[in-house]
């Protein structure tokens, strides 16, 4: 095959969206094209190609067993030429060009609102781009080349990434403040929530994970608890008194907990925390525009 006949970088992209989404009108908007533009970029690819890589319906998208390993090296060669442009990115001024953040949702309302300002200000040239999502599916993300760094809650395995911490964020207990009496001390230990509703994120979030290990008891039993989709509806169930909750530092600095009637102490022992940050694929030309950014971000949270 010919240079003159090779997959283009939009095709491929094409492709790539599509099987994300498996969804012709989603990718088409996420691609900033029209439905039949994307559709018509896919067919010329299948023709080049020589053979069909997505089985149409009008009520799915299936790719064929070929398809998905064309996907595959279609994420590797969109990946490679990210690269290419990290390399010229990097060679000028820090923070003067694109970053494409994934951040996920435990993290992004909190956050990003007071940071988010200021880091416009002190980089005014930057073209910082946020994807919130959940943890597997921005560090999926950053691996394909998507995404260029993560703010991520941490212990996390994202595969052969570099990190910064920037922060640890505490957990606290929130209760029904008509349950107030239930603990009585200044802190709260594991044992105390053992006696009550706990109330936790649902699979997929990993502040799930990070505040039973910040619990540090295995009599904790995750399997019994009621499960929320997000920060915000488990807020919701505690004030209206079905259960106690863990939520972190940064949530209830955030104002998650305005308008209700929950009431926070911290958990007994040595500051029960998880760790804040900012992660990019190891070997990155841009590692130390990273650094940058992530020392940047560690002074804008002390603030």
């Amino acid at each position: 095959m010919s240079d003159a006949f090779s997959p283009t970088l939009k095709q491929l992209r094409y492709l790539t969206t599509l099987h994300q989404t498996h969804h012709f009108g989603k990718a088409a908007d996420i691609c900033h094209v029209t439905q039949s533009t994307l559709s018509a970029g896919i067919r010329e690819l299948e023709t080049l190609l020589g053979t069909q890589l997505v089985e149409r319906t009008r009520r799915a998208v299936r790719f064929t067993p070929l398809g998905e390993r064309v996907v595959e090296k279609a994420f590797d060669i969109i990946r490679e030429a990210n690269t290419l442009v990290d390399i010229v990115q990097s060679s000028g001024k820090p923070l003067t060009s694109t970053v494409r953040m994934g951040v996920i949702p435990t993290i992004a309302p909190f956050f990003l609102p007071q940071a988010l300002p200021k880091l416009r200000k002190q980089f005014p040239q930057l073209k910082l781009y946020l994807r919130e999502d959940l943890s597997q599916v921005v560090c999926a993300g950053l691996a394909r080349g998507e995404l260029d760094v993560i703010l991520l809650a941490l212990p996390f395995h994202c595969g052969e990434v570099e990190e910064e911490i920037l922060f640890e964020d505490p957990f606290f207990a929130a209760f029904p403040t008509a349950a107030a009496d239930h603990f009585p001390a200044a802190t709260i230990e594991a044992a105390a929530l053992e006696r009550e509703q706990l109330l936790l994120l649902e699979e997929g979030h990993c502040l799930k994970d990070h505040a039973l290990a910040a619990c540090q008891s295995a009599s904790l039993k995750p399997d019994q608890s009621i499960l929320g989709t997000s920060l915000h509806t488990l807020v919701q169930m505690v004030d209206n008194d079905l259960g106690v909750t863990l939520l972190p530092k940064l949530a209830i600095d955030g104002g998650i907990l305005e308008g209700t009637d929950i009431g926070t102490k911290p958990l007994a022992g040595d500051a029960p925390a998880r760790k804040i940050g900012l992660i990019w694929r190891k070997g990155s030309p841009r590692q130390a525009e990273f650094k940058v950014l992530a020392e940047a971000l560690r002074e804008l949270a002390a603030v």
